[in-house]
Parts: structure tokens; sequence; C-alpha cells
């Protein structure tokens, strides 16, 4: 008790100092896990995504289609539990900066498939009645007002011209991480439209989503989906639903480890602001130092208060700092509405926050520490006055 005591009292004996180093390292600790939200949102999608789950597109690239005739072909291939398919719409409600995922699918097999996406069973049925109608996520339906019953219209961009949609349900996700920053409506009222429109576009899917039966399948039954229309016009390319995902992170990746890299800049920043103050506290209470080794106590003992200073300042700031990342995170949410489907500061984000505090204030009191172990009686003394 008299050892934790000491080391309390130095650790607030210039109160200005310290508050300014704590309101630092609760920044920078803050900042950190913020950060490491932030990156986690971004793959929220692919650690989401089901490894019994394959997406079939066209090979060439997502851009092309590949026809709805694939489907019972791709139903055949043995391992297959299940099929649906959606149309990537990429339409804007109301204004350009309102843009969220829109998808056409064809409503049962793939709420079927997706059974993180929690339906009524009411709003399911009128959700498959109405063709007109779709299904919008609860994250998006608060973000923009929506409730059931109202019409939501998109202007067209892949698809042109101004689509009225019925909001019939709205979904919620089985887990914190499933995304509910989308809205489903029929591929049969966009294939009806463009048989019209634009004939030569009807009957295409964008992706084939498929079920298999066993996980451990996924690359034999992939390259058997993939061999049925080799040498075609249509060619495919099956991948895992986490590969998949993973191909769209992977063109902002540079962006992502770029903001990774920042906030270990923001702890060794920090670390070397903690540093200087620990050096400072060491070269002022030398006199000090010198006086316990007199009374009897030992280079370990000298060298404890330092570090014992260091770990306490570096404690309260992480735990300030991690405490106020939950409503940073709520906060930083909302404003960016749908653009990241999850928000959730993960346990590994703390668990490296508090052992980034724990680095910070080992490191920032290792050379003090050695300095003022290291100090002859004699010298200490001298440096009163």
């Amino acid at each position: 008790m008299f050892f934790l005591g000491m080391v309390l009292r130095n650790a607030l004996r210039h109160k200005l100092r310290s508050l300014l180093t704590l309101l630092g390292l609760v920044v920078a600790i803050l900042a950190f896990g913020l950060i490491s939200t932030v990156v986690g949102a971004w793959y929220a999608n692919s650690e989401a995504a089901s490894n019994a789950r394959l997406v079939t597109r066209n090979a060439i690239s997502l851009a092309f289609s590949v026809p709805i005739s694939y489907k019972q072909k791709i139903r055949a291939v043995e391992g297959v539990k299940d099929i649906s398919y959606a149309n990537w719409f990429g339409g804007v409600y109301k204004d350009p900066k309102n843009f969220f995922p829109q998808f056409a699918i064809e409503p049962e097999s793939y709420l079927r498939i997706y059974r993180d996406y929690l339906l009524p069973a009411d709003d399911l049925r009128n959700f498959i009645r109405d063709r007109k109608g779709c299904v919008v996520g609860r994250r998006l339906a608060d973000a923009y007002g929506f409730k059931l019953g109202d019409t939501i219209t998109l202007k067209g961009g892949i698809f042109p011209g101004d689509w009225e949609f019925t909001v019939r349900g709205i979904y919620e996700g089985r887990e914190p991480k499933t995304d509910t920053a989308q809205m489903f409506f029929h591929w049969e009222l966009l294939n009806e439209s463009m048989k019209q429109k634009a004939p030569r576009r009807a009957n295409y899917v964008g992706v084939y989503v498929v079920e298999i039966a066993n996980p451990e399948d996924a690359a034999p039954v992939g390259q058997a989906i993939d061999q049925l229309f080799k040498n075609s016009a249509w060619e495919t390319l099956t991948e895992t639903e986490q590969a998949f995902q993973l191909g769209f992170v992977s063109m902002i990746e540079a962006i992502v480890v770029a903001i990774r890299l920042m906030s270990y800049v923001v702890i060794v920043i920090i670390l070397a602001v903690m540093a200087n103050t620990m050096a400072m506290t060491a070269r002022e209470r030398l006199p000090e130092y010198a006086t316990l080794k007199a009374l009897g106590f030992g280079p370990a003992y000298v060298a404890a208060l330092i570090f014992g200073e260091s770990l306490i300042l570096a404690a309260i700031g992480a735990a300030i700092g991690i405490a106020l990342t939950f409503p940073a995170a709520r906060g930083f949410s909302a404003l960016t509405g749908t653009l990241f489907p999850t928000m959730q500061v993960a346990d590994a984000t703390v668990l490296r926050q508090v052992a980034s505090a724990v680095a910070v204030g080992l490191l920032a009191a290792v050379v003090p520490a050695y300095r003022a172990a290291r100090v002859k009686i004699v010298d200490g003394l001298r440096s009163i006055g």
C-alpha cells in the first residue's frame, strides 16, 4: 500500500503536466480504437459471409451478366443445395448522396438462403405477392424514415428511369454484424421492364448465389459449375462468398492499409510524448531517488516507482479512451449513414487498445527508470538546488 500510494502521489504531483499527458493518451487510444473500428467495418461483409455459399458471376467482370437459363444447370450440379440470383440495381434516392445498396432478387429463394435476414412471415407474404413491393433493412429504414406502406422512388442509373416501390417489410439482422442497410425488390419487375425497354438486356442476372450442402466441397462444386459453361459465350467464375466480398475490399485495400498504419502512427506519437514526460519527471526527482537509495531502497525499487507512475497514467488514459470509443463509434456511424453496413467495436479492438496502452506505459519508462536506477547517491544529492 505504501508503494502504491507513493506512485499515485508522484503521478499526480504536477497536475497540469499529468492532465495534458492524460489528454494525449485519451485522444490517442480513442483515435486508435475508432480507426480500427472503421477498418473492421470495411471487412464486415466478408467476415459475415457464409462458407456454405458460393457466388457465380460472369468470368470477365461483374459489369457483365449471365443468362437466367443457367439456373437449372447449376441447380443440377452435385453438392448444390439451393440457388437464387440477384442483380445490382444502382439507383439513387432523391439525391445522389442518398446512395445505398439495392438488389433485384428472387424473393423466396434469396431470403431462404440468407437466413440472417429476419422478416416477419406476414411481411414476407406481402412482399412476395406485390410485384412492386420491396423490403429494406432496419438500419436503412431508420436512416431515411421508411415505414411499411411507404413509396420509395429510385432514379435508375444502370437501368434508366424512375422506379417506384412500396415498402412491404423491414428486416432485422440475426446478429449485430448482419448488414441491415440494403433494399431488395423483385427481379421479375426489373426483367419485365427490360423486355419492353431493352429486350437484349432481359433474362440476365448479375450473380447466382449457390448454397452448398457441405462447405468442404466449395472448391470442387465451384469448379464443376464453371466447367459447365467453359468455352460458352458467358463463361463463369465461381468463388466463395467471402472471396467475392473481399474482391470489393481489395479495390480500396491501399486506402484501408494507409488508415490502419495511421492508427499505429498515432500510438508512436503519444509514446514519444509519454517518454518525454517520464524523462522530465525522472530528472526532477533525482535527489529523491538518491535519498531513497541512501535509506536502503535498491535500484529495482526506484525503477519500479517510475514504471508504476507511467503505467498508472497509461491505464487511466486507456480506460477513458476505451470508454469514449463506443459512443464515438455510434456517433460516427450515424454521421456516415449507410456507408458502413455495421459499425461495432470488436473485442479484439479493445484488447489492442489495452495492449497499446500497456506498451506505451512500459516503453516510455524504460530509459528514465534505467538512468534513475543507476544514479549514484552522491551525484543525485549533488543535483539539489
